[in-house]
């Protein structure tokens, strides 16, 4: 995700340092004309405002805490936009940290997966500064479509979570309609263009059913990311005294298509845990 999002802030001009955990990562960046720094600290120290975007709520307390990390160089006049899908504690914790360091803090989740990244059509769910918000509204257009301010930290983590909880629930119970037409010998083509026309016509049934039918999946948004994501809703919505019964399902087979090996693969891929091969 952070590769194509650095991509549209070159293209509309935006002088950019990088970092990676593997640097190697940098390279195609460096050729488009980034520079890049050897470690998260040297990557703040040469930025005055840094866009984190890392895999899950563990990487991005390291890359912050850490050695060599960015409370190691913020100061009054850094900013840091934590665009990361993590659960509000963590956000509210490198909040905490960067803010305590002198430094302002935004949190800014997204949602869509890798072609929306690549086009610059993310939808971007920000919280915390409302003045460095405004700021990054230029750099928020060059990577997204739309740019919202929810309030305080923990609010944007919180909308991303809903989002994806949601997200993984409809995707669960599509993989089960697929198995199930499949099962009672009916065309998955056909269900998929009854879909279309009707209430509940959505782009990712489009997207994802070819892939469904095909049982290939390519990542777009890793089954991993998407498990995680359910987990962390549903920690939410213990916290909240909120059931969620239907999440709770879904996450059930999110979990067991991850203990199949699926983690790596599109987050359509739960449809292999709906119907195994056989």
């Amino acid at each position: 995700m952070g590769a194509p999002m650095a991509k549209n802030l070159l293209a509309k001009g935006f002088e950019l340092t990088v970092w990676n955990r593997d640097g190697s990562k940098c390279a195609e960046l460096v050729q488009a004309g980034a520079k890049q720094a050897s470690t998260a600290a040297a990557c703040v120290a040469a930025s005055d405002v840094t866009i984190a975007m890392l895999s899950d709520p563990e990487a991005a307390l390291a890359v912050v805490f850490g050695p060599d990390g960015v409370l190691g160089a913020i100061d009054s006049t850094k900013s840091y936009v934590d665009m990361s899908t993590v659960d509000a504690t963590t956000s509210t914790k490198i909040c905490e940290g960067v803010t305590g360091a002198g430094g302002r803090f935004l949190e800014a989740p997204v949602s869509g997966s890798k072609g929306p990244a690549i086009q610059g059509q993310l939808v971007i769910m920000a919280a915390g500064d409302a003045a460095l918000f405004q700021e990054c509204e230029l750099a928020f257009a060059a990577m997204g479509k739309k740019a919202f301010h929810l309030g305080a930290v923990g609010a944007g983590a919180k909308m991303k979570l809903v989002v994806n909880m949601v997200m993984g629930s409809m995707m669960g119970a599509f993989c089960e309609g697929m198995a199930l037409a499949d099962g009672a010998g009916l065309s998955q083509s056909d269900l998929l263009e009854v879909l279309s026309l009707g209430a509940i016509a959505n782009p990712m049934f489009a997207l994802k059913g070819p892939a469904v039918m095909s049982r290939e999946f390519p990542p777009a948004f890793p089954l991993k990311h998407q498990q995680k994501d359910m987990r962390l809703a549903l920690a939410l919505g213990d916290e909240l005294n909120q059931t969620l019964p239907i999440a709770a399902a879904s996450n059930e087979r999110y979990t067991q298509a991850l203990a199949s090996g699926h983690g790596d693969n599109d987050f359509a891929a739960v449809y292999n845990a709906t119907k195994p091969p056989q």
